[in-house]
């Protein structure tokens, strides 16, 4: 990498690391920290949504999915439109008056007002344990982004690195830093895509004649997946959009519930189809390319000798010429960090708020909370380097930790939201049972038939303990909202 692709990534890093700074003066409570002061627009918040939930995870995971499966690999995003607008619809104008008038920081604050305190410390629980392996999965990514680029700089290195910008830059800037970096993370990223990526990729590999003759009709088909893979990514990335703690806070941080539905509808155009494609594509390129023998200098003969999420960051490193490389890089560390950064502070606020502060005030004055709140945002994120360091799939670890949450919390958030009546106690059991039976086929690598994800079974249980025992416990009932 030349001086001048070094100087721009330098830059970049040193800017994000200013507007945290830059915040960190303006931050009064903790409120401010977690929520915004509950004062943001639709495009900040849409374009933080989007700039999180399609970040380094899904910026490389979909260049890994582009490279292995071709363009189908774009339909992963198209649940994340469906998950967007069925948010705006149906969960939006149930929990934001209520939100506002209860001065809401977490989803355990919207579950605790229906169920109780012990299903808000269990929901708590269950969010920090997600959000800290989505926060080392991002991490991954950047690590792998950055090894690829750097080829002496080893990917333990990187990791510390990139997790060490990450978690400054939010530990002192609280949620204000992280939309207002999303906004210009996401903006880089978008003009680097546009720009630079895609048609500075396109020529490098010849143009559509070369992706032809390079590769199966089966990588320029949308067909080219199976219907289980798309079930998959159905159960697992749709009710994300409903249990998410990052979605909570930016509903939490909108000026009012119109702007909070109009950043949902922005965030799920921007997902599918802009971003869906953009991603597989940059993927796909760098398939043809491994098949041209691009590589070979870096000891690839192949795309089958490599790592598929490494091939797009490989390909940026070959093709692009001095400064765009630096440019089209910080994109790609931008769109890292802007979803490693929202993760940290979901975790961190589970942490504080659900787990250690449920009986202080959600607008905590005192200097005390807020310095409290950036000292667990730091321990968090060094907990994420290390499991970070341990993993090798950056979508594999992403969307483990969305099938924990998922199978724990989505049926209890949907009982709170449209059930009548409901039971904490019910709630409980299904948030146990659901986030327990995915984790422990996971863990024991148990698939069901079909092919089709663990989350399934999680989600299935859950159900089932929730109905069941909802039938069992008729006396303890609290109203839903």
């Amino acid at each position: 990498m030349s001086i001048l692709d070094g100087a721009i990534i330098v830059i970049y890093l040193i800017a994000m690391v200013g507007i945290g700074t830059y915040f960190y003066r303006r931050n009064k409570d903790n409120a401010d920290y977690y929520v915004g002061g509950r004062n943001m627009n639709s495009w900040h918040i849409g374009l933080s949504v989007v700039a999180t939930d399609v970040g380094g995870g899904f910026s490389i995971g979909l260049g890994g999915l582009g490279f292995m499966m071709g363009i189908s690999g774009s339909w992963m995003l198209f649940t994340g439109l469906i998950g967007a607008w069925l948010s705006a619809v149906l969960l939006i104008p149930k929990i934001y008056g209520k939100a506002r008038s209860g001065k809401w920081l977490t989803l355990s604050h919207f579950l605790g007002d229906t169920y109780g305190p012990r299903v808000a410390l269990m929901a708590g629980i269950i969010s920090a344990i997600g959000y800290l392996g989505f926060t080392s999965s991002q991490i991954l990514a950047g690590a792998k982004l950055a090894s690829a680029t750097f080829l002496d700089l080893d990917r333990m290195h990187a990791l510390w690195v990139m997790g060490a910008i990450a978690v400054i830059y939010t530990v002192i800037g609280g949620l204000k830093a992280v939309i207002y970096t999303d906004t210009v993370q996401w903006a880089i990223l978008m003009i680097g895509l546009i720009f630079i990526g895609l048609p500075v990729g396109y020529t490098a590999i010849g143009g559509m004649d070369a992706m032809r003759q390079s590769l199966g009709p089966e990588f320029l088909s949308l067909t080219n997946i199976s219907v289980s893979q798309l079930i998959n990514w159905l159960i697992t990335i749709v009710p994300i959009w409903f249990v998410g703690m990052t979605l909570y806070q930016r509903i939490f941080a909108a000026r009012d519930e119109q702007t909070a539905k109009r950043a949902w509808y922005k965030a799920g155009l921007f997902e599918y189809p802009v971003m869906a494609f953009m991603g597989v594509l940059l993927g796909l390129f760098a398939r043809v390319a491994a098949q041209q023998g691009m590589f070979t200098y870096a000891g690839y003969d192949g795309p089958e000798a490599m790592d598929p999420e490494m091939g797009l960051p490989m390909f940026l490193r070959t093709v692009l010429p001095t400064g765009l490389m630096g440019l089209m890089l910080a994109a790609y560390f931008s769109a890292i960090m802007s979803t490693a950064d929202s993760c940290l502070m979901a975790a961190s606020g589970n942490i504080v708020i659900d787990l250690f502060g449920r009986k202080k005030t959600a607008d905590d004055h005192h200097s005390t909370s807020l310095r409290w709140s950036q000292g667990v945002t730091l321990i968090v994120g060094v907990l994420a380097i290390f499991l970070a360091a341990e993993m090798e799939n950056v979508l594999e670890l992403m969307l483990m930790s969305y099938a924990f949450m998922v199978s724990g919390l989505f049926i209890p958030v949907l009982g709170a939201l449209f059930w009548k009546k409901v039971s904490p106690v019910a709630a409980f059991w299904a948030m146990i049972g659901g986030g327990a039976t995915t984790l422990t086929m996971q863990i024991a690598s148990l698939t069901l038939p079909g092919g089709l994800d663990p989350n399934l079974a999680g989600i299935t249980v859950s159900a089932l303990l929730f109905f069941v025992i909802d039938r069992m416990n008729p006396t303890i009932l609290t109203p839903a909202p």
